[in-house]
């Protein structure tokens, strides 16, 4: 094994790891070449966790995603035609993207490339940031090989974000907006070279350039940015949160409800897996100080979907009902309440955190982020499985529900045995919270 393969297999949960077997079996059936790409890479080398897998194809990937959907029941979350790019989610929550290794050609700035398939090392050489350049092959007969043709992982270790070329701001104007969240999320600095360019590019107004697509593709990273408040305050700071909205300035911005939605967010452990769609927390707390007018002109020039519309507007009626469900003396055991919690919505759960008044309501909550979803971790198929059921039945699918029951209402003592043993089985490599 390559130090590479060991690194990546240490920042893996268990549940990715599977994602990547899968992977690697699929695309060696089908005879084309695999690597991990992207933010993946970018994260695994920067010490980050790993919050969505990339993997890139020198061949068509669309094929391999509808076995990924028959085979291991991923779901379709979206699809570029274009770039014969896929986004998918499995039933353990891990999100991936599979995509065409691919050259792209731009006639304009901020307009539709010309999109040819390419090798890996023509990909990564017109990718946008050396740090996002980075490859690992996961093929047999090279499994573990970086490939890092533009010096990525030197900027990595001097913190530094750096274009590939003199074209990159130009070629994709919303590159912009992504430079400035890269900066927030990773603390990271611009290169001087790199400066120049985002100063020459403002100059030019290359800011206006970007096509409502691409705002809204950056809306959606901003929403699922854990610290969002930094990042909408930056944008605020270099004028381009105005691309969205004029309203969202000065007294109007909300930064202090957002920075109460980036403490509620660190407020969930680490270790355990949360899943939680951003978008409606995002809009709700982004826009709390709007006039309803605003609103909607924000929704139509952003161009939001009705689906996270509703999420936004319905979450404070939705999350008083899961309040209820959770102040109900009905639940007298922590089954109970792990059952109400985990059956929930994770941005209804994060709200109540937010709003609720209910002291018991809180604690339950606080209960099974410190203690239920930890334990139901330590639950294994493979413990399942050696108590004498076959995986994928339905007494199987039952045996475990027992057994987490019983785990999750055993008495004080069995229960502090049991988290004591925890760490050795629980996949615990980080948060999620949206695609």
């Amino acid at each position: 094994m390559s130090d590479y393969m060991f690194i990546l297999e240490s920042h893996l949960s268990s549940a990715q790891s599977k994602v990547v077997a899968a992977m690697q079996s699929l695309a060696a059936d089908a005879n084309v070449n695999l690597f991990l790409t992207g933010g993946a890479m970018r994260d695994m080398l920067g010490g980050f966790p790993i919050r969505d897998l990339d993997f890139s194809v020198e061949g068509n990937p669309l094929k391999m995603a509808k076995t990924l959907t028959a085979k291991h029941g991923a779901k379709v979350i979206a699809t570029d035609e274009l770039r014969k790019t896929v986004e998918l989610e499995f039933p353990s929550g891990v999100t991936a993207e599979l995509s065409m290794c691919r050259n792209e050609k731009y006639s304009k700035s901020g307009g539709k490339p010309v999109v040819t398939p390419a090798t890996i090392h023509e990909d990564l050489r017109c990718r946008d940031f050396t740090i996002n350049s980075i490859a690992l092959s996961l093929n047999k007969a090279s499994r573990g090989l970086l490939l890092d043709p533009n010096n990525g992982l030197a900027d990595l270790e001097r913190r530094e974000l750096r274009c590939i070329s003199h074209y990159t701001l130009y070629d994709d104007p919303s590159r912009l907006i992504r430079l400035l969240r890269y900066c927030t999320r990773l603390g990271f600095t611009m290169d001087e070279r790199t400066k120049t360019q985002y100063a020459n590019a403002r100059e030019a107004g290359m800011e206006t350039k970007i096509t409502p697509a691409a705002a809204l593709r950056e809306f959606r990273k901003m929403a699922e940015e854990q610290n969002s408040a930094e990042l909408v305050k930056t944008l605020e700071a270099e004028g381009l949160l105005k691309l969205y909205s004029p309203a969202l300035t000065g007294a109007k911005l909300n930064l202090a409800g957002l920075q109460k939605l980036y403490k509620v967010r660190q407020s969930v452990p680490p270790e355990v897996h949360f899943h939680c769609e951003p978008m409606g927390l995002f809009l709700y707390y982004l826009l709390e100080k709007l006039t309803p007018r605003e609103k909607q002109a924000f929704v139509k020039t952003a161009g939001i979907d009705r689906t996270s519309v509703t999420l936004w507007q319905k979450l404070e009626a939705k999350s008083k009902k899961l309040e209820s469900d959770l102040k109900s003396e009905k639940l007298k055991k922590a089954s109970q309440v792990f059952a109400v919690l985990n059956a929930a919505p994770g941005d209804q759960i994060l709200f109540l955190l937010l709003k609720s008044t209910q002291r018991i309501v809180l604690d339950r909550i606080k209960n099974y982020f410190g203690k239920y979803l930890f334990l139901a971790q330590t639950l294994t198929d493979e413990e399942v499985a050696e108590a004498g059921f076959t995986p994928g039945t339905p007494k199987f699918k039952k045996a475990k529900e027992e057994m987490l029951i019983a785990r999750l209402d055993a008495r004080p003592k069995k229960l502090a045995a049991a988290a004591a043993e925890a760490p050795a089985a629980a996949p615990a490599k980080g948060r999620t919270w949206g695609r």
